[in-house]
């Protein structure tokens, strides 16, 4: 199973400022919109129970077990000893496979925070006066605010307030207090109101989501040089598109195959119902890189693509998640594996909404070249090693051209 990284923010606040409130309908609101969110709680004091007393596996914990599994058709739960409190970031890195997860606490994790102050609240009418004074004054963000505040008896406030600010790491203030605005807009960070959820959840939406991925495998038809359909050569006993199904299938939130093939590989999607399979025909009637990646292009619903050939054996599902989170850190418009043969476009990954119309705008004016594509969008290198980092084992980009090509691959695969 290959884990892909869930992106995570923080809801923060003082005692009785509504984080859990908040939390909640952040959560109800973006699993309504079709997302798969998880959620941290940082519980202060030391020491919880999940179970009920007097239950078996509540017997098993007081009987001495350092970790418990309770487990049931469709959920689990485990309580595990540790020393000390686990920080925030492993937490998050034992939840993979989330859109987002919501924590609530933990100001201190590094995380991207969402700071709630609400006029109710004492605490977060005092606070919001000294992020106020401050953001007039220049001071920049994560400065001892309590030290600003000092300078006028009016603003003074306990340390507990003092260590509880906004901070370099706010990336969004859900107030209703105008000083609270007031500031935010001085420091370039973006304002929700107490209630505007919708608006909140957009934002997390186009900036701190994990974006989803097309995985197109392109599976053409009829190969010259291998005598027959390299998606239906058979290798180790079964055709060959269902090796990069099954590598492949498991990080793909859509599963694409271009073909022009389609009645000889629907089934396919018996096979693999877990997938929804799109089998999409090529647009063009001429072969090359560009035509190519326009299909895939044009035929994925996510926002990002990554375009595999059908023929790489050993094409790396732990690439494609690799050069998905490349692709989000960079802002690029691609991230394409780059070697001393050049570009790898056939393992790479796009981002459609840029791309696509680069593709559009060159074969329109008659050029098929891939090198004219690359020259004319922001790409991400993604080197050898860390090529090597993501795939340990390699030859992520060998592929079978000929029938003796697909001998040897299929013996060194039964070898292994």
């Amino acid at each position: 199973m290959i884990d892909i990284p869930s992106p995570a923010v923080a809801v923060v606040g003082r005692h009785n400022s509504g984080k859990t409130t908040l939390v909640v309908k952040i959560i109800e609101e973006l699993v309504s919109r079709g997302h798969d969110a998880g959620s941290v709680k940082h519980h202060h004091r030391e020491g919880f129970e999940i179970d009920i007393p007097g239950k078996d596996s509540y017997r098993h914990r007081q009987a001495g077990a350092s970790e418990t599994v309770i487990a049931s058709p469709g959920q689990m739960a485990c309580i595990k000893t540790i020393a000390g409190e686990m920080e925030c970031s492993q937490i998050v890195r034992n939840m993979p496979g989330h859109d987002i997860i919501i924590v609530e606490g933990y100001r201190k994790s590094g995380l991207p925070t969402i700071e709630i102050m609400r006029s109710g609240n004492e605490a977060d009418a005092k606070v919001a006066a000294a992020f106020a004074k401050g953001a007039r004054e220049g001071a920049s963000l994560g400065v001892d605010f309590i030290q600003v505040s000092r300078g006028d008896r009016a603003f003074v406030m306990d340390a507990d307030i003092a260590r509880k600010m906004p901070t370099s790491n706010t990336i969004a203030v859900v107030t209703d207090i105008d000083e609270a605005i007031e500031a935010a807009g001085i420091y370039g960070i973006p304002t929700f109101g107490i209630n505007d959820v919708s608006g909140l959840a957009d934002y997390l939406e186009g900036h701190f989501l994990r974006p989803k991925v097309t995985i197109v495998i392109q599976a053409g038809g009829e190969s010259r040089r291998m005598g027959q359909s390299k998606a239906l050569v058979p290798f180790a006993g079964r055709p060959l598109i269902c090796r990069l199904i099954e590598r492949l299938g498991p990080v793909a939130d859509e599963l694409v195959i271009t073909t022009n093939e389609g009645g000889r590989l629907a089934f396919l999607n018996d096979r693999y119902p877990e997938y929804g399979i799109r089998l999409v025909p090529d647009l063009h009637d001429f072969r090359g890189a560009l035509p190519g990646i326009h299909t895939a292009l044009e035929a994925a619903s996510h926002p990002y693509v990554a375009i595999v050939a059908c023929d790489m054996i050993f094409a790396s599902p732990r690439l494609v998640v690799a050069e998905s989170l490349a692709l989000k850190e960079s802002g690029a418009d691609a991230v394409v594996p780059v070697n001393k043969h050049g570009f790898e476009p056939f393992h790479a990954i796009y981002r459609r909404s840029t791309c696509l119309p680069a593709v559009e705008s060159l074969l329109s004016a008659g050029d098929k070249r891939a090198q004219s594509f690359f020259g004319s969008i922001n790409i991400r290198q993604f080197t050898q090693s860390e090529v090597l980092a993501a795939e340990p084992m390699g030859g992520c980009f060998v592929n079978a051209n000929t029938p003796d090509d697909l001998r040897k691959l299929e013996e060194q695969f039964l070898e292994e």
